[in-house]
């Protein structure tokens, strides 16, 4: 995989590293001057995995890949490409068929159409079903969070479902991953503060954007999400009529026809941003690294929410959820003290603690320095048993979230 040069690599190409700081330096040119180097060695990075000419786009899946996310067998679609029914697939090497996103996408209606039963292909609302809003969040930094939101929000797009991914962190790592970088992409705007500012808000569909994946569209995020955090105190003295909990919501409500799922990424604080869009969810998850300085750090987090959420309730605000559950990341099954804390949280949580955890591998942490998820890159980057390891973890996690979905519009083992 490519990676990013050193600084000892910028000298041997003639680029010189800043000199070291003396007593003398001014912290704010010292700062200025860092951000300012690095800014020109992730757009170089950049440039050199995404030419400024080319368009990302999505890897094909093998027919196998396409079967499972279809729920058939790879001789039923081979049946369909044979019969000439559906899109034909890109015929490689042995004869092996590969399946865009797209492709995956018009088999999914094809079945849909002949299914006897609604929904067996198409597992998004029907008529009645609300909104999905799915808050992740955590209090600390390095829980896997984005990591988290990022791979929950493309297996349901892929699963079939319409998906709105929103990148509320102003660090926008949920944003980079998916092609967009802040300081480069979005110098005049774009992000969901345009939508809920107090004056003058753009309707939320002028900050969507189109992303290479099917189903998936994304509002990203970047340091204008802080403009947000700033203006609500004033607003609030000044007795702004409109309440500052009710804004993400409000903005949804304008778009929620044309999605099944939100996914939002919220930031690593409990400000205003995260007090809101917990307001306009339906379902929360929490992220947990299973060590004690992290479950401590949870448990602040937890009374910090419960304390703020509890004024919001008295303030008119929609504190009800059709689940609360928290997800084990970045585990190691080998380590005795994350066990340990696992059998506590479960001892103390229950059923609010999922199942399955997402499993530390190398396979999601290298795939995420070329600026991808798992269920972009090739497993051929990686040994199988590595790839499939973490692959199997990644989609159990996400299965137990999609049937919490369905439960929640009342289609019980679905």
């Amino acid at each position: 995989m490519d990676e990013i040069s050193t600084p000892a690599q910028d000298q041997a190409d003639g680029t010189a590293a800043s000199p070291a700081p003396s007593a003398q330096t001014r912290i704010d040119q010292l700062v200025g001057d860092h951000a300012r180097r690095l800014s020109e060695r992730l757009q170089a990075h950049r440039a050199q995995l995404f030419p400024p000419d080319a368009r990302r786009s999505l890897r094909k899946f093998t027919s196998g890949e396409a079967a499972d996310l279809l729920g058939v067998k790879d001789a039923y679609l081979r049946k369909l490409h044979l019969d000439g029914r559906g899109p034909s697939p890109e015929i490689r090497t042995g004869g092996r068929r590969y399946y865009s996103p797209e492709d995956i996408q018009a088999l999914r209606d094809l079945l849909e159409a002949g299914a006897k039963a609604e929904g067996t292909y198409l597992p998004g609302r029907r008529e009645g079903d609300h909104l999905q809003v799915i808050t992740v969040i955590n209090f600390k930094g390095g829980s896997g969070k984005t990591t988290t939101a990022a791979h929950l929000a493309q297996k349901m797009a892929l699963d079939g479902y319409r998906v709105l991914a929103i990148d509320l962190d102003p660090q926008a790592s949920l944003s980079a991953l998916h092609g967009f970088q802040p300081e480069f992409d979005l110098l005049d705007g774009g992000t969901l503060y345009d939508a809920i500012r107090y004056d003058d808000p753009v309707p939320l569909s002028d900050v969507i954007q189109k992303t290479y994946f099917t189903n998936l569209d994304l509002i990203p995020g970047n340091l204008d999400l802080m403009e947000f955090e700033h203006e609500t105190p004033r607003a609030l003295s000044q007795g702004h009529s409109e309440l500052f909990f009710t804004r993400i919501g409000d903005a949804l409500q304008s778009v929620e026809q044309n999605y099944d799922v939100v996914v939002v990424d919220c930031p690593p604080q409990l400000g205003f941003l995260t007090m809101s869009a917990l307001s306009a969810a339906t379902a929360v998850l929490v992220t947990v690294h299973p060590q004690m300085l992290d479950v401590m750090s949870m448990c602040q987090f937890l009374l910090m929410t419960s304390n703020l959420l509890g004024v919001v309730s008295e303030a008119g605000g929609n504190m009800n959820y059709d689940w609360l559950r928290y997800v084990v990341t970045r585990y190691e099954p080998g380590d005795g003290p994350q066990n340990q804390m696992v059998t506590f949280m479960r001892s103390m949580f229950g059923e609010h603690v999922l199942n399955h955890p997402v499993l530390k591998s190398t396979a999601i942490s290298d795939a995420g320095i070329t600026k991808q998820t798992l269920y972009e890159v090739d497993r051929g980057q990686f040994t199988r048993s590595t790839y499939e390891r973490a692959m199997e973890s990644l989609n159990a996690v996400n299965g137990e979230i999609e049937d919490l979905v369905q439960e929640a519009w009342n289609r019980h083992g679905a």
